[in-house]
Formats: structure tokens, C-alpha cells, sequence
């Protein structure tokens, strides 16, 4: 194995630290939880990421999702460079947005009109925001372990860099601002039936991870999204997927598609547009039509819709759609799986590969992850370990044992191979 040089990294953190909190600019980047330093990207392609110092890694952050074509996919390219041309943002509606709201109403089942917004953060909180104003409730309810961003309300029991940095209740979060915030183990139907018996016509809405990906990924059991569904609907409920990680990637149409379950209303984030930054909420028609201007719950933002980051979503779904990236994907991920638990078994070291489409975790667990408190402190010690010894065999993961890792359409089965032999060795050393 040849030694990494990471000076240029190095240095390039001791500046970052200068100038912002902790180095970085989001925590899940920071590394802290797995004892090392960030390494500083200079760039992607396909299925790499080089940094500064030019070492090579085959990535699997995927940008934390959204790179599902791998980076820098000249069509992509080709779309946001001829949009540059013909402007950055402009402050007026574009076509372009109802050309990509056509195509997101096309594939997600739960989708019948949208508001394009800036991020996933955005697209939760204004989610919540318009199943309050629908249904005349204020309280809503979270599932421990998934995360929706960084809006106050949703800073309960979250997945993600909060669990990652033991902090799922922020600082500077007001009791007030969390008042209306019920939370329910994940997996676990009677303790959502328990918090409609207790709060009687007051609850709004339910917003989950469809599929968790913020605590790695944890699939739901059989019959959980079905009673979730069957709950909320004899309640005059809503129904929230949070698909800002599974929208577009475990299915065409996300994780309603591929468990068949159609909620109220869907958040999608980044891969709406190839990675850029932008989101959107959208469900049923007469859900949304209490959204401003039409109603009364109100919403804006001046990037919203970007005409940058519009481009590069119609030509990402456009590929996605023709080219059948999902077969792909399922097979790359059925080979990285087997791939894992073979090696597992060789080295004789305890874990569980959990796997929906082209995401998938190693939990350094005896048996499934379920909800979040079956990820104990020996596993996310283990995977310290793991993560800095993949690090130094080239290969990428996100810096945490909560966080999914994602496979792109530019990865393929010697990329999945490399990646495993490097998992057997890594393992071995443990």
C-alpha cells in the first residue's frame, strides 16, 4: 500500500480553521468522528475525486447523494455552460422551471404540483410549514434518527453531523421553537399510535426518511410505511417523505415508487439538479394550493428556481430517464454488497451490510440496524478505524458510521471490485 501525501491538505486546514468554524462549511465534512483530517478536493471526474496534494480516491460521498451521474457528465456540463451564457439568475420565471417541474411530476408518484426552492433544508421546513397551514394543526411528529436539515424545529433527535457530533439538539434552539416537535423511534407503529392518542386533532403531519440514509442506511420493516400511510390517513394527518437523498436515486420515482407508498408531500433536494444547489416540495394539488401566492402560507426565495441549476436538473433527469441508470445501479449495488459480506466473512469481523439500491452502510453491529440506538459506540469506533484505512487504500467514504454511501453511474464492476479488496484488507488490519 503506498503512503499518502497529504501536506498540501494539511495546510489547507490549518488556513480553513483560520477563517471558519472548525475548518468547514458543513460539520458531516469536518472528520471528527472518525480521527482525521479532511483532505482538500481539487477536483471530480467520474467516479474520482483527486485533492490537493493529487491523490486519487474512487468516491462514494457522491456529494452526499446527489452525483448520481458521477462527477462533471458532459451533458450536465453542456447545459449549465449554455445557460451561463444566457445568464447567472434572473428575478423572473423561466420556462425552464415548468420544463423540470413536468419531469419531476412525471416520475414521483406523490407529485402532482411543486415550489422549486434552494436546498433540502428549505424544501422540509416549508414542507411542514404548508401541512400546518392545510391542516389548521401545529404539532407534527419526527422519527429519531432521520434528519431534514437544520431548521430549529427539526434539530430533535436528528441524524446526520448532529448524531455524528453527539449534539442531535443544537445549541441556540429554543424551547419554543421545538414546543410543537413530537418524536417516535424509528420502525416502531405503536409509538406513533401513542402520540395520536395523546395529542388528539392536533398533529399536522409525520415527516421521515422514506428510506434513513442520515443514520446510515436503515431500511424500513415490512408494513411500516403502509401503517404510517394507513395512521395519518384515519387521522386527517399528512403524510412527509423526505426524499432529499432517496428522491431519483433507489428508484426513478424515489422511495415511494420502490416500496409503493404515496405520501401527501415529498421533499427533494440536490439531485433535482445534478448536485447544484436546489430543492423543491411538491404533493397533491389541493395540498399545495395553500402555498402564496395562491394561499396563505408563504414561502419565497430570490434563487429559487436558479436558471443555473435548472439546466443541470432537466439534463440529470433527461439521462437518468433514457439511459436506465437504475438497472445499473441496482447491479453495481448487489455486487458491492455481496462484495462486503464476503469479506466480512473472510476476516471474520463483525458487521452488517445494509443496502437499498445505490445506497448502502457497513454497520460494525452483530445484527440489522433498526432505529438508531442499535448503532453502539464500539461500531462507530470501529469504523474510525475502518474509514481511515479505505481513506489510505484510495477509496472515499463518508466520514462517519451514520451517514449512507452512495453509488454513481460512473462507478463500475472494477470500481466495485477495487472497492471491495480494499474493504478486505482494511478489515484484515482491523
Amino acid at each position: 500500500m503506498a503512503e499518502l501525501t497529504t501536506t498540501a491538505s494539511h495546510r489547507a486546514f490549518e488556513d480553513a480553521v483560520r477563517r471558519m468554524p472548525g475548518g468547514v462549511n458543513s460539520p458531516a465534512r469536518a472528520c471528527l468522528s472518525v480521527g482525521a483530517e479532511p483532505v482538500f478536493t481539487a477536483a471530480g471526474e467520474g467516479a474520482w475525486l483527486t485533492d490537493v496534494d493529487g491523490n486519487r480516491y474512487l468516491d462514494y460521498v457522491c456529494g452526499f447523494g446527489p452525483m448520481i451521474l458521477g462527477h462533471g457528465h458532459p451533458e450536465v456540463l453542456e447545459a449549465m455552460h449554455a445557460q451561463i451564457g444566457r445568464g447567472l439568475s434572473y428575478g423572473t420565471p423561466t420556462v425552464a422551471e415548468t420544463e423540470l417541474a413536468e419531469r419531476v411530476v412525471a416520475a414521483v408518484p406523490g407529485i402532482e404540483r411543486l415550489r422549486l426552492v434552494s436546498s433540502g433544508t428549505e424544501a422540509t421546513m416549508s414542507a411542514l410549514r404548508t401541512a400546518r397551514g392545510f391542516t389548521g394543526r401545529h404539532k407534527f411528529i419526527k422519527l429519531e434518527g432521520c434528519y431534514h436539515g437544520h431548521a430549529d424545529a427539526l434539530l430533535v433527535k436528528a441524524g446526520s453531523g448532529a448524531v455524528t457530533l453527539g449534539t442531535p439538539n443544537s445549541a441556540g434552539v429554543t424551547p419554543g421553537a421545538v414546543q410543537d416537535t413530537l418524536t417516535a423511534p424509528y420502525n416502531d407503529l405503536d409509538a406513533v399510535r401513542a402520540l395520536f392518542a395523546a395529542n388528539p386533532g392536533e398533529i399536522a403531519a409525520i415527516i421521515l426518511e422514506a428510506v434513513v440514509g442520515n443514520m446510515g442506511v436503515v431500511p424500513p420493516e415490512p408494513g411500516y410505511l403502509e401503517g404510517l400511510r394507513e395512521i395519518t390517513t384515519a387521522e386527517g394527518a399528512l403524510l412527509i417523505f423526505d426524499e432529499v437523498m432517496t428522491g431519483f436515486r433507489v428508484a426513478l420515482g424515489g422511495a415511494q415508487e420502490r416500496f409503493g407508498i404515496t405520501p401527501d408531500l415529498t421533499c427533494l433536494g440536490k439531485v433535482i439538479g445534478g448536485g447544484m444547489p436546489i430543492g423543491a416540495y411538491g404533493g397533491r394539488a389541493d395540498v399545495m394550493a395553500v402555498v402564496a401566492p395562491e394561499g396563505g402560507v408563504y414561502q419565497a426565495g430570490t434563487n429559487s428556481g436558479n436558471p443555473v441549476c435548472v439546466a443541470a436538473g432537466i439534463a440529470t433527469l433527461d439521462v437518468l430517464r433514457r439511459d436506465r441508470v437504475h438497472e445499473k445501479l441496482e447491479a453495481l449495488g448487489e455486487r458491492f454488497e455481496a462484495g462486503l459480506v464476503a469479506a466480512l466473512q473472510e476476516t471474520g469481523v463483525a458487521g452488517t451490510v445494509q443496502r437499498v439500491g445505490s445506497m448502502i452502510t457497513l454497520f460494525f453491529t452483530e445484527g440489522p440496524v433498526r432505529r438508531l440506538e442499535d448503532v453502539t459506540p464500539a461500531a462507530v469506533e470501529r469504523f474510525s478505524r475502518f474509514f481511515r484505512a479505505m481513506r489510505d487504500r484510495g477509496v472515499m467514504l463518508p466520514p462517519s458510521q451514520y451517514e449512507a454511501w452512495f453509488i454513481s453511474a460512473a462507478h463500475d464492476e472494477a470500481a466495485i471490485d477495487r472497492t471491495v479488496a480494499a474493504a478486505r484488507e482494511a478489515l484484515a488490519a482491523l
